[in-house]
């Protein structure tokens, strides 16, 4: 299974074997990406159901605490009718609180398992700047390259602000321009140097290389945790 639906507990048969099985497939799909070291986009998947689930579960909760406890001697049939009604209605409950409680922790230890690989690979970069930097330093370049490799793969960046009604948070957008060969003749700030010549409009971009000491996935995991790695470097500066 390579996807799992966002509304995947409640859609179907609501049954728990059947849940567990659909649940347990997916999460073997993941841990099987994740022993290569391919984080995305099953790290982000897992987080969204991570946070999905623990929110149905207290919303569950919530609405379990606000049923009523006893029922009144006043109009005693229509409060019987709602008890029965309840009644059925929490054998539903109960089958999705034993999938909530298998599903939350079983996808609990996978998030652990991707977090502790991403970890890994932030501990593995390094980021540098290439010549002088500019003052605005919201786009430029950023060159990527593992130390295994002679390539150079160079994308365009831009600083991007999202405004959240709560809180504004940056983010990054990426667009691919070339790769050259490192070589004696061709470092990295030659590099930089066929950019300018290639892009006037920009006379001294800002240019970053970010450097793993291991190889990687590029697609699924250097380059998305570059990407959040390198904006938080580039506002610590």
């Amino acid at each position: 299974m390579k996807k799992l639906s966002k509304e995947w507990i409640t859609e179907g048969r609501i049954d728990y074997e059947y849940k567990k099985y659909i649940l347990l497939a997916y999460l073997q799909h993941v841990s099987r990406n994740f022993s290569k070291t391919r984080l995305y986009p099953f790290l982000s998947d897992l987080i969204e159901h991570y946070r999905n689930l623990k929110e149905l579960k207290e919303n569950k909760t919530r609405a379990k605490n606000e049923l009523p406890g006893t029922i009144s001697r006043v109009d005693l049939e229509h409060f019987r009718l709602e008890y029965e009604k309840l009644y059925a209605d929490d054998e539903y409950l109960e089958e999705i609180e034993k999938i909530l409680d298998f599903a939350i922790p079983s996808i609990n230890r996978s998030l652990q398992e991707g977090r502790e690989i991403y970890d890994l690979v932030e501990e593995n970069m390094e980021i540098e700047p290439i010549g002088i930097l500019p003052i605005n330093k919201d786009f430029g370049y950023m060159l990527i390259k593992d130390e295994g490799s002679r390539e150079v793969k160079v994308y365009n960046y831009e600083i991007t602000l999202f405004n959240n009604p709560e809180t504004p948070y940056r983010g990054i957008r990426t667009r691919y321009v070339n790769s050259y060969e490192k070589s004696i003749s061709t470092t990295f700030e030659h590099i930089k140097l066929k950019l300018i010549r290639e892009d006037r409009s920009m006379p001294n971009p800002a240019t970053f290389l970010v450097q793993s000491k291991m190889a990687f996935p590029l697609k699924e995991t250097f380059l998305p945790v570059a990407k959040r790695y390198f904006v938080r470097y580039l506002f610590s500066l």
